[in-house]
């Protein structure tokens, strides 16, 4: 069997201006190319943006009679996209540089494979900011299907982001962190925002 790579999302969007500051914002992507104002004729606006050296990773449609979804945390279909950075540190530096833009995450997960901070875009399209807490995906797999703790627990431990980028920056060790998160030392302060319809 011959294997494909994940190439690129393709997002549909009544806010295709604020889509593509916000993706711009949150991965570094840049425009690769964007078409012109809707017409009569040519009534889709596309937009195709990159952060490596892809000709696009994100491709925007912008769509005429295109309707809000009130009802899209009940519905199926995809719950979230992911990028993934090289390092606990990468990690938390975007964490602290979109806070000051006034991006923040919905929710927090120290997964045990990864940790993650989930952000809602414009649509509210859940966009997951992670990195692998092995640093090395043989492994991290590895721990996936042996590790009895994720066995009972396959989601993880949901996190306050704040004190934890406070302590990193104390001094305390991404594997300090990595055992706090999941023994739940720094607790969430918001309520969660799961993209979910509720749990109980």
């Amino acid at each position: 069997m011959i294997r494909p790579t994940l190439n690129h999302l393709n997002l549909k969007t009544t806010r295709l201006k604020e889509m593509i500051d916000w993706y711009a914002a949150v991965t570094g992507g840049k425009i690769i190319f964007q078409s012109g104002e809707s017409t009569k004729d040519n009534p889709i606006q596309i937009a195709f943006m990159s952060n490596d050296s892809a000709p696009f990773r994100i491709a925007f449609m912008g769509l005429p009679g295109l309707r809000e979804d009130p009802e899209q945390f009940f519905h199926s279909g995809l719950h979230h996209m992911a990028f993934e950075y090289d390092s606990f540190a990468d990690l938390m530096s975007s964490f602290a540089r979109l806070k000051q833009l006034g991006i923040e995450p919905i929710v927090c997960v120290q997964h045990g494979v990864t940790t993650s901070l989930y952000y809602s875009d414009p649509d509210q399209n859940a966009v997951e900011l992670q990195a692998d807490n092995f640093s090395n995906w043989d492994k991290s797999a590895e721990w996936m299907s042996t590790s009895e703790a994720f066995r009972q627990n396959p989601i993880g431990a949901f996190f306050d982001p704040d004190p934890v980028l406070a302590a990193y920056q104390a001094g305390a060790t991404f594997e300090q962190l990595q055992k706090d998160t999941w023994a739940g030392k720094y607790p969430p302060s918001k309520p969660l925002n799961l993209h979910l319809p509720p749990l109980d």
